[in-house]
């Protein structure tokens, strides 16, 4: 049997991607290979975002080459945001590539693996839904974005802002449900932007309330967020909708009002810690996640210190941090030089870590002794794990003593915390009513 293998980095978005041509693919009758020097058909859903993963990327192809240069039947293709608008410069460098796909553009790699096997894909591919979802899956609910911060390549690469239709989405949420599904996360590169370009016009908040609404769906998240896009409605939406998880990643990127300038962030540092005050009012125990950048084309070391202040009061339960490095064709390569040596972005992304770490020892610390209910995703060094609804990683230490199983749900009392993940002991196994909000219970 021909043999495909889909190599993923990058976000949440390739991940989807991914798992949505797998069901194209072995919708063809291909079946799935663990190894992408032996695969048949080699896709590689790439990410540019920063040079190291692009690196990432270009190494796989140059080890690609010598699979293709001993099997010249073996196929490969590459798709996500490496591949630009136009293809010309990478078929040049890259001429054991036999197909360009840009994000969301499955047909070019489905034509091609159907040559392979001699099938036309055209009538045999029903939906790109994965046959057997994991218990907690993606669904992506906009593609491209529109923001076009200075440093950013992506709106080049994944194009302007498209939502996908309301009843849709909430479609494709009841099939994935009917397969298994107990948690989705609605995905956009910028998802509070979602539904401005529909007709009429919807927002993030109306399709929460939708999905809410689907029975047996227990659980709904929703990433990545925007300052300047997160209005009360999507908020209170969060606070309010009985599934909606409490926990919201809003990047900030950067402490400093000269530095989100020129990033283009479109808001000042008081703005958006006035939207953290205003999302804390409404959801009082809701988790929050950021991302920052350290670094960035003429940051000082003031500047710098006011990244850290951000952390220190606001108090993230993650940070998703990262040292600048400029993309080529974005505002920042063409119009801010980059001002900072690498070993002096290597030591302030160490300092910012250090003191995030701290910030998560002690967030987590004071969880010890609570109970929780956790949505059990998967297994680790042979003890099951899961997630709360604000999305802390849970290992279950005494799972066998109880009927647990990857997706249902335990009540869990917290026995040990680290800064990154949290242990506990099964209290009780349960199937909650889809929509029950968490319950925390004292020691």
């Amino acid at each position: 049997m021909t043999t495909y293998h889909i190599w993923t980095v990058g976000c949440q978005m390739n991940k989807a991607d991914s798992e949505r041509l797998a069901s194209g693919l072995e919708q063809l009758g291909l079946s799935e290979c663990d190894d992408p020097r032996s695969a048949d058909v080699v896709v590689l859903n790439t990410c540019v975002v920063r040079q190291s993963a692009e690196d990432t990327a270009t190494g796989m192809l140059g080890a690609l080459k010598k699979c293709k240069d001993a099997d010249p039947q073996r196929r490969i293709a590459v798709m996500g945001c490496m591949v630009g608008p136009t293809t010309d410069d990478l078929r040049r460098r890259f001429p054991q590539v036999d197909a360009w796909a840009r994000p969301q553009e499955f047909e070019p790699i489905l034509k091609m693996a159907g040559e392979t096997v001699g099938i036309d894909p055209d009538g045999c591919i029903r939906e790109l839904l994965p046959a057997d979802p994991k218990v907690a899956t993606f669904i992506p609910i906009i593609h491209g974005c529109d923001k076009f911060c200075s440093f950013c390549i992506i709106p080049y690469r994944r194009g302007r802002e498209v939502s996908r239709p309301i009843d849709e989405l909430v479609h494709e949420t009841e099939m994935l449900v009917e397969r298994g599904v107990r948690e989705v996360t609605l995905l956009g590169q910028n998802v509070d932007s979602y539904g401005h370009d529909l007709e009429p016009v919807h927002d993030l908040a109306d399709l929460l309330c939708a999905v809410n609404e689907v029975d047996g769906l227990d659980r709904v998240r929703f990433l990545t967020s925007h300052p300047s896009d997160m209005s009360e409605k999507i908020i209170r939406a969060v606070g309010e909708l009985p599934k909606v998880c409490e926990n919201i990643n809003l990047p900030f990127q950067a402490g400093d009002d000269d530095v989100l300038e020129r990033m283009r962030r479109g808001y000042t540092r008081d703005e958006y810690l006035r939207k953290i005050d205003e999302v804390r009012s409404i959801i009082p125990d809701v988790a929050l996640v950021t991302d920052v950048i350290v670094g960035f084309s003429g940051e000082t070391e003031p500047q710098f210190q006011r990244t850290l202040d951000i952390l220190k009061t606001v108090r993230f339960d993650k940070v998703h941090s990262a040292a600048y490095s400029v993309r080529p064709g974005t505002i920042a390569a063409r119009q801010h030089p980059d001002t900072v040596p690498v070993e002096e972005k290597k030591r302030r992304l160490a300092e910012l870590n250090a003191l995030q770490e701290g910030i998560c020892a002690e967030i987590n610390a004071d969880l010890s002794g609570r109970e929780f209910d956790v949505l059990i995703d998967g297994h680790s060094k042979g003890k099951l794990q899961g997630r709360t609804r604000t999305d802390k990683l849970v290992y279950l230490e005494n799972s066998e003593t109880f009927e647990t199983r990857i997706g249902g749900f335990a009540t869990a009392r917290i026995t040990g915390t680290s800064p990154w993940s949290l242990r506990a002991e099964v209290t009780a196994t349960e199937t909650l009513a889809a929509g029950d909000r968490l319950r925390v219970y004292s020691a």
